[in-house]
């Protein structure tokens, strides 16, 4: 690992006294995905906070379960009040 870095440097060295001049050849593919890969997470992300938003405000609240009459017959004898019809 040194030794492939010093070789590059040594020829980055080189090519700058000859008088050439060493380019970049294109971005590094990594960094490439992880931008695409970050900004489709982050948009995913904004976007469902604001749909959750335009949701929170446009539709109504949500109704509650209706109890059945069997549960309230339970909950009414857990009470101590007798059911009606009995």
């Amino acid at each position: 690992m040194i030794g492939n870095v010093l070789a590059i440097d040594t020829n980055v060295i080189w090519n700058l006294k000859q008088g050439k001049s060493t380019e970049v050849k294109g971005f590094n593919p990594g960094l490439i995905v992880l931008l695409v890969v970050g900004g489709l997470l982050i948009t995913f992300l904004v976007g469902n906070y604001l749909l959750y938003m335009y949701a929170q405000k446009t539709l109504p609240p949500r109704k509650k379960k209706s109890i059945s009459k069997k549960k309230l017959k339970k909950e009414k004898l857990k009470q101590g009040v007798s059911a009606p019809g009995e």
